[in-house]
């Protein structure tokens, strides 16, 4: 293998280093870097990034990669191993999923040196780490008072990227069109096959959340080869679902939300998932589905405005029913109580 260029930095075959990527100063004169942590094995093999926190107020991610780096189990037999624990540092600092300059970061791809400062962020980290990679795995979860549940979005009309989606074990996978201007658009073509794994809720960690993404990126670096293979558990293999399509119900009132469901339940057709009632108790309206289901993203705020998205229903081929109670096995196997170390 040859060595490894990041910005001014030269990475060897066999190290493992941490950099600071320069991206800009603020107007304190102050340094803004990017984190980068990079992992190297002799051997060759393939080159994968990790991203978290694109839009910095999405906070998982940083707890997912920060896990990753301190696992013991963790060795990196072949390839290389980049993350990149903050992408939006300014986000991450003011707690604001945007940029200083209120851009999305994540529809600012492929960017430009000389743009925007989101327009730069995305340039740097395209050109000094994406188009390193083989494969990449970015890091969010659902904006603030919204909760995502564990998903990956992905396009799985490409048969190596759908592999590796169902390598990764979460139940549910979300077949995914690219969104102009973002990372995964970007990288794709870059030649770089990625998966956007979405699961909790902005500013919050969420435990169950953060052990899937863990237990999924490890799946991956074990499917690629990168990492030794670990003995045969005897719990049953997490076997995805893919959804063949999704909608937002929107409410129909303003009002008070008394909600009735919870991520990862069965919905059937015309159920009520939401009262909404006045500030004096009376019901104003209820939240209905318009198809059966299951739910995988949710606002969290009990005050809701007419047509605000409420509930994100995930729809299936196969029998609602055994995806609902799935989940609740996977919930079951990686929340703290039931952990076996």
């Amino acid at each position: 293998m040859e060595k490894l260029t990041i910005g001014d930095f030269d990475i060897f075959p066999g190290e493992q280093r941490k950099i600071d990527l320069p991206v800009a100063k603020l107007y304190t004169d102050a340094d803004v870097s990017l984190p980068v942590h990079i992992i190297r094995a002799k051997k060759a093999g393939p080159t994968i990034f990790i991203s978290a926190a694109v839009h910095g107020d999405e906070l998982n991610g940083i707890e997912i990669i920060r896990r990753l780096i301190h696992e013991k189990k963790l060795k990196i037999t072949k390839g290389t191993l980049i993350a990149v624990p903050m992408v939006n540092v300014y986000g991450v600092v003011n707690q604001s999923r945007y940029m200083p300059d209120r851009r999305d970061l994540n529809r600012c791809f492929p960017g430009s040196a000389k743009g925007s400062l989101a327009g730069r962020v995305a340039h740097i980290l395209l050109n000094e780490i994406v188009k390193h990679c083989d494969y990449g795995i970015d890091l969010h979860t659902g904006a603030i008072h919204r909760s995502n549940l564990p998903q990956i979005r992905a396009d799985m009309s490409d048969s190596e990227t759908k592999a590796l989606a169902e390598v990764f074990g979460v139940p549910v996978i979300l077949n995914s069109n690219l969104v102009d201007g973002s990372l995964r658009e970007s990288a794709v073509k870059c030649q770089t096959k990625v998966l956007l794994y979405e699961a909790g809720e902005a500013l919050r960690f969420d435990e169950f959340s953060i052990r899937a993404g863990m237990k999924g990126i490890l799946n991956v670096l074990q499917h690629l080869g990168m990492t030794r293979k670990v003995s045969t558990s005897k719990k049953k293999k997490t076997v995805p679902f893919i959804a063949n399509g999704s909608q937002w119900q929107r409410a129909n009132a303003s009002g008070i939300v008394h909600n009735l469901v919870n991520l990862g339940d069965q919905i059937t057709k015309g159920q009520v998932l939401a009262e909404i009632g006045s500030p004096y108790g009376d019901v104003i309206g209820y939240v209905q589905a318009a198809r059966a289901g299951i739910l995988i993203g949710k606002q969290n705020i009990p005050l809701v405005q007419e047509g605000e998205a409420m509930f994100h229903i995930a729809y299936f081929s196969e029998n609602d029913e055994d995806i609902a109670e799935h989940i609740e096995a996977v919930q079951g196997q990686l929340l703290p109580e039931n952990d076996d170390n």
